[in-house]
């Protein structure tokens, strides 16, 4: 088994990837027949960057998952780094929505 060490700096790194590749998850499953770069045009263009805030809020369920798999494993400080970069996100997207 491999022992990972409980790092904030680790959790922030995880809380960054998982959102990355949960947003991948959702190209591929609702926009799976448009190539990245017309997925992304797409995106830009649109009024109101809808797509991109529900993608970008679909995404942050990696992070949940993240997180609760450390909780669950007692990796409390790599739980805190993903919380962190988890609010940051969220963050984010409430600025993108509001102001969009």
């Amino acid at each position: 088994m491999i022992t990972i060490k409980d790092d904030i700096k680790i959790g922030m790194v995880l809380g960054l990837i998982a959102p990355i590749l949960g947003f991948l998850v959702f190209k591929w499953t609702k926009f799976g027949i448009f190539s990245m770069k017309e997925f992304f045009q797409f995106i830009y263009l649109e009024p109101g960057f809808r797509t991109l805030s529900a993608g970008m809020s679909l995404s942050l369920l990696a992070n949940a998952l993240v997180f609760t798999v450390c909780i669950n494993t007692r990796k409390d400080n790599i739980a805190k780094g993903v919380f962190v970069t988890t609010a940051v996100y969220g963050l984010a997207i409430l600025l993108i929505k509001t102001f969009a």
